[in-house]
């Protein structure tokens, strides 16, 4: 999967990579977010099988634009609403910024919850 764009100077192609690392970041700068999940619904298979899956993050292209689904884990003493919010805002604006990709809709889903030892 890759995505190209005509410019006056030529074409530009983006690999899939590129978005999946974008996300990947931008995911994991959100302060909340533990982890991006990598054993979801038997990921070693998503990993043979599909192309459009990196951990925590599965792409698909749809008619409307690119669909996002983000599987987080998010430490204990955040609200799960606000880390959620942030983490889609900070995808759109990761993606909108880098490259002329429309989106569709970004899911964040968090898989679980992460308590740190406070001593």
């Amino acid at each position: 999967m890759s995505r190209k764009e005509e410019t006056s100077k030529g074409i530009v192609t983006y690999n899939k990579n590129i978005i999946l690392s974008i996300v990947n970041l931008a995911a994991k700068e959100i302060s909340g977010v533990s982890s991006l999940c990598s054993n979801f619904g038997g990921s070693f298979f998503k990993k043979m099988f599909s192309n459009n899956y990196c951990e925590g993050v599965k792409l698909t292209h749809t008619k409307d634009g690119l669909m996002i689904d983000v599987y987080i884990n998010i430490y204990a003493d955040y609200n799960v609403s606000d880390v959620a919010c942030r983490v889609q805002e900070n995808i759109k604006s990761g993606i909108t910024s880098m490259m002329n990709v429309p989106v569709h809709s970004i899911n964040v889903r968090v898989m679980g919850v992460e308590f740190v030892d406070k001593k």
